[in-house]
């Protein structure tokens, strides 16, 4: 089994095992501790942030939601007038979505429970993946990019968690616990370790550094590619 699906496999299961009760909670208004608030408010920016790299109207676009988890981002993309494909590995957080989408946003997006590309079909005028890829090496982060760039016409706007010396600290020290107590331990990267493996793989495009989120325990970058650009 490749790295991508044995991550995406593990994913999955600590999702629809262990975090689903957490991520309910943390993507509600319901009130939660203080180290989790901060984690709240610097998701809430980084949605801001990736939703204004996209136009502001959105009608008569198709959009995927690659990572959709409970939904909140799939619903802002429909109030611009897309139409969304949501789809994430975890059927339980799915199932939340559904439960949370606003009624009049009915018929606008299709979620789906499963492999982020491999679930869907058709082309996509833009693409984004808040805090999806973010458990996967610089290599799967391109090979996935690449498969997108067939299917995408626009932008993909998507998160990775930079290299920083307190986060390759979390990830040597997640690495130390044995395989079975394990979360899904995030891979710091920075543009430079997703271009390196562009071209690696020989696959065109522009990748595009935004900017850094930090709030607290959430610490994320936001990244655009724009495959076959010269």
């Amino acid at each position: 089994m490749s790295s991508y699906a044995a991550t995406r496999d593990r994913v999955e299961e600590y999702f629809d095992r262990s975090a689903t009760r957490v991520w309910e909670r943390l993507t509600s208004d319901a009130p939660v501790s203080g180290i989790r608030a901060t984690v709240r408010a610097g998701r809430d920016r980084m949605r801001d942030l990736m939703l204004a790299q996209l136009p502001s109207d959105l009608r008569g676009a198709r959009v995927l939601d690659a990572g959709c988890g409970t939904g909140a981002m799939a619903v802002e993309l429909a109030i611009r007038g897309a139409d969304v494909v949501a789809v994430d590995i975890s059927p339980a957080l799915i199932g939340i979505a559904r439960e949370r989408m606003p009624t009049d946003l009915a018929g606008r997006i299709d979620w789906v429970a499963g492999d982020m590309l491999d679930a869907t079909s058709g082309g996509f005028d833009h693409a984004v993946a808040m805090d999806s890829l973010i458990y996967y090496s610089a290599p799967d982060v391109a090979a996935l990019l690449g498969r997108a760039a067939e299917r995408v016409n626009g932008k993909f706007v998507f998160t990775l968690p930079p290299r920083t010396p307190a986060l390759m600290a979390m990830w040597r020290m997640g690495k130390m616990f044995p395989r079975s107590d394990r979360s899904p331990i995030m891979v710091p990267q920075n543009a430079l370790d997703v271009a390196h493996s562009l071209r690696a793989a020989n696959i065109p495009g522009a990748l595009s550094e935004i900017e850094r989120v930090k709030s607290g325990f959430y610490i994320s970058t936001a990244m655009v590619f724009e495959g076959g650009v010269a």
